[in-house]
């Protein structure tokens, strides 16, 4: 996981010139990934609401190929809708040099778009948790639970309110960074 999140840091640096952006990207991502899987205990090995909306009890464990693989589909999906929304924001930040404006001009354009996406994926997932196999079940539920708290919570609360917060420092590319990002540039 971590030479994901290096070479996803790496890539985002470059394609947005900031790393104070490409390290909230792999962060929020994380935090997407984390959150899931603690919803996946409390739902699978905890047994809290599998029962009721299931009718199966809890595993008591999940099976370890479980994690990885909502690890792979779900950091992979969040970080398209990152680039997504961040690279109209970036584009809006190049026109208007206002973070403020840049964040409302991006997520205008983006929101329904990405809020759409999700709920597909999330009504996908929730219907392929329907088969009777647990592992199915069991990633599904990581997925659909997953995309809901990345494009309700991250993507769309905590995302914009940190870089608000973090306003000019969004776009913060240090001489030596530059150097390192874009070797050929003059």
């Amino acid at each position: 996981m971590s030479i994901i999140a290096l070479f996803t840091f790496i890539f985002l640096a470059r394609a947005f010139r900031s790393l104070v952006l490409a390290l909230k990207a792999v962060v929020l991502n994380l935090l997407s990934v984390g959150a899931t899987f603690g919803a996946l205990v409390l739902i699978w090995q905890d047994g809290y609401g599998s029962k009721t909306i299931w009718g199966v009890s809890a595993t008591g464990a999940i099976t370890d190929f479980v994690p990885l693989t909502v690890f792979a589909f779900l950091f992979g999906l969040s970080m398209d809708y990152e680039v997504f929304i961040l690279s109209r924001i970036r584009e809006a930040y190049d026109e208007t040099q206002s973070t403020k404006q840049a964040i409302v001009h991006g997520l205008a354009r983006t929101g329904r778009l990405v809020t759409s996406a999700a709920l597909i994926l999330i009504f996908a997932f929730v219907a392929l948790a329907s088969t009777p196999d647990n592992d199915v079940k069991i990633f599904a539920t990581g997925l659909a639970v997953g995309i809901l708290l990345d494009a309700i919570i991250v993507r769309s609360i905590l995302l914009p309110a940190l870089m608000a917060l973090l306003d000019q420092w969004n776009w913060w590319l240090p001489a030596w960074a530059q150097r390192l990002l874009f070797p050929f540039a003059r």
